[in-house]
């Protein structure tokens, strides 16, 4: 652990700015600090003058869980926010552009007075926090702030503390959870992302880290047999279920449409609305699986009543402990050479 906590010191902090005109790398930093699908990191970085490219990573992909690279592209999307409060507070202005054809983003940076916003000052402290919260139930104030930061370009935040709704999105979590965990295929690839140990998660700089699921630490083989033996639909159904119902506030993320522009807009609606949520002292966790199969995604739009577009996201959020962050792989292994 004390590994761990050394790594997650140098990963989880703020770095100086004034020189990104000429090393773009801090920028880079910040924006890797976003938020990803299993921790999985599925971005590449090439940094030109006044220019950064972002595109996915493919071999990143988690095409059981993720089939159509919706999680993907909104983790893209996620980085792409982080870079540009960075950018923003190293005195540029960022351009964001989209090229659907080969699904990378450029973020074209302009000089411009620098402002280190709040939003920007949490990015080191923004994670999924995955313990249960208080049940204290979300301030209208706070949900104005979280619902204000979050939607923009065809996304909108949908935020409710009603208790049928908290009932509506357990039911829908614990039957995702049901289909999921019946998947081998399902289980197998998130086993490939758990890291057991502190020297295993810091020798990788990815995935979920054992302790940061609420899994002690543990050696490879012992956590993997553990996982094998305790991994189940109805063990993760009593877990998400109270987590849900001791929550403060369930937000759900839509797209106007379907499509990976939309999806990368997404990934910038949750980063701000979660580094919102950080600057507030609110804690927040994705419970996603009702949106993560198709079939039961649609159902799930019609029980909320979200007429037409797609859920992309759904998050429970509240006040509760800490739990450990994730860390990240160094900077020099997610950027390309100069193009």
């Amino acid at each position: 652990m004390t590994a761990y906590v050394r790594a997650l010191q140098a990963v989880r902090r703020h770095l100086p700015l004034e020189n990104v005109a000429q090393d773009p790398r801090p920028l880079v930093h910040y924006a890797t600090l976003a938020a990803s699908s299993h921790n999985t990191q599925p971005w590449r970085f090439r940094c030109d003058r006044g220019r950064i490219l972002i595109r996915p990573d493919l071999a990143r992909r988690c095409p059981v869980v993720d089939p159509d690279d919706h999680h993907l592209y909104v983790s893209l999307g996620c980085a792409v926010e982080n870079l540009l409060h960075a950018a923003r507070a190293a005195g540029f202005e960022g351009h964001v552009s989209f090229q659907p054809e080969c699904g990378a983003t450029t973020v074209e940076l302009e000089p411009r007075t620098a402002l280190r916003t709040p939003l920007f000052e949490a990015i080191p402290r923004r994670q999924c926090t995955r313990s249960e919260y208080d049940g204290k139930a979300l301030t209208a104030g706070e949900l104005a702030l979280l619902s204000r930061s979050g939607g923009a370009d065809g996304v909108s935040v949908q935020l409710s503390t009603a208790r049928h709704t908290r009932d509506q999105v357990a039911d829908y979590v614990a039957e995702g959870n049901r289909r999921q965990f019946s998947s081998p295929a399902w289980k197998s690839e998130l086993r490939t992302w758990l890291r057991y140990s502190a020297a295993e998660a810091v020798a990788c700089g990815d995935g979920l880290y054992g302790p940061v699921m609420g899994s002690p630490s543990a050696p490879r083989w012992l956590g993997s047999l553990a996982t094998r033996l305790a991994l189940s639909a109805a063990a993760q159904n009593r877990r998400d279920i109270e987590g849900i119902r001791r929550s403060g506030a369930i937000a759900v993320i839509v797209s106007e449409q379907d499509d990976p522009a939309h999806w990368l807009a997404a990934g910038r609606c949750y980063q701000r609305l979660a580094l919102q949520a950080t600057v507030l002292g609110i804690a927040h966790a994705f419970i996603n699986q009702p949106v993560e199969i198709a079939s039961l995604r649609e159902r799930f739009a019609d029980a909320l009543g979200i007429d037409g577009g797609r859920p992309d996201l759904v998050l429970r959020l509240g006040r509760g402990p800490t739990m450990p962050a994730t860390l990240r792989r160094p900077v020099e292994a997610v950027i390309d050479a100069r193009g």
